[in-house]
């Protein structure tokens, strides 16, 4: 407890020092009454357990399983299948109910399950071949969607393949075949140990930087936005999006309103909001950025990029500007550059505290 209230107490001095030397920033878009000493949730990050690394090691064991064919039998519950299939509904084909290439575990459950009279879609693939056509018939719960709830459907299946899949054994052959430089199994689990700490330590930062973008909003006020601004961001959340749909092979409408599970207008006022929200943080971050000389040199513009390309996995850093644009790659450059100095210069609070404050709160 003792130890509890010096941090405490040594958190609070540092949050007085800290807003007695910040003061009101302002433009002809935006005011940020506060923007160091704002308290924010304090980062955690999670213990990673013996039984987390093992859950670890046999995914990966299972993602290097070998595929072995099946040929000279009819297919089993626990086996795997590479079907096509085509769904219909009173005989016309209805949208989604088509695929092909796709490969399920039969029994895993991934699929229509069984419900009025009828088997699961699983189920009735159970005694077929490869290279066997039939169809089958499921009805969808009422509860699916508006579009096929508790209709029946016939699909007719294409049995591609039939395997199995053999995961192997955790050996040192096999560590020294699949890790990143460990020669055997102890090293291999110390290996495993160590990355998921630093993804831990990573997405803790990550939520810590959230955390303090979310402050930051809560400390602006806004008179106006810069010309075409909003828009040129609306466009681009649109165009992105678009982009996603467009490797479904599906529009965005269709997209939107399948996976999002919204109509195109909420849709839209959701990337009106977005979009409002970051012209007034890139306008904060700008002041800030001039105010405690933050721009980052052409140097270091440079070097942070080439290091979003190589997170990205694009070997050509020419090429990664010119996908992503130079204007919104330096801008992101240069708010991370703030949010950085803004974490630097906040207050950490536990959970139960800040749940008593709102994000943003100047500490007193």
């Amino acid at each position: 407890m003792k130890k509890k209230i010096v941090s405490v107490l040594m958190a609070a001095a540092v949050a007085a020092a800290l807003a007695g030397c910040s003061s009101e920033l302002s433009n002809e878009y935006v005011t940020v009454k506060q923007y160091k000493g704002l308290e924010v949730p304090q980062a955690e990050t999670s213990d990673v357990t013996d039984e987390y690394v093992e859950s670890i090691i046999e995914s990966n064991l299972d993602a290097s399983a070998e595929q072995v064919d099946i040929t000279d039998r009819a297919s089993q519950e626990g086996d795997w299948a590479n079907i096509d299939y085509t769904g219909y509904i009173d005989d016309v084909a209805f949208d989604g109910g088509s695929a092909t290439g796709v490969d399920l575990q039969i029994g895993q459950g991934g699929f229509i399950g069984a419900y009025g009279d009828y088997q699961g879609f699983e189920e009735q693939l159970i005694g077929h071949k490869p290279g066997e056509e039939f169809d089958i018939t499921v009805q969808f719960a009422d509860d699916y969607n508006d579009q096929v709830g508790g209709k029946v459907a016939r699909f007719h299946i294409v049995m591609n393949s039939l395997y199995e899949r053999k995961v192997p054994e955790l050996t040192d052959e096999w560590v020294q075949a699949n890790s990143a430089g460990a020669e055997n199994v102890d090293e291999y689990r110390e290996e495993i140990r160590e990355q998921e700490e630093e993804y831990n330590e990573n997405m803790a930062e990550s939520d810590l930087m959230s955390s303090m973008q979310e402050a930051l909003l809560g400390q602006i006020e806004v008179k106006a936005y810069p010309d075409g601004a909003v828009e040129e961001q609306v466009q681009i959340a649109t165009d992105y999006y678009t982009t996603i749909a467009g490797y479904y092979g599906m529009e965005l409408q269709d997209f939107v309103e399948g996976y999002f599970q919204m109509t195109m207008d909420d849709f839209n006022t959701e990337l009106q909001s977005a979009a409002e929200r970051t012209v007034q943080l890139d306008e904060a971050i700008k002041l800030i950025a001039d105010k405690e000389k933050l721009t980052p040199t052409e140097e270091e513009y440079d070097e942070k990029i080439a290091e979003y390309a190589e997170q990205s996995g694009a070997d050509d850093v020419d090429a990664f500007i010119e996908q992503n644009g130079e204007d919104t790659l330096r801008t992101s450059v240069l708010r991370e550059t703030v949010l950085q100095y803004l974490v630097d210069n906040c207050v950490q609070v536990e959970d139960s505290e800040s749940d008593q404050t709102s994000a943003g709160t100047v500490a007193e």
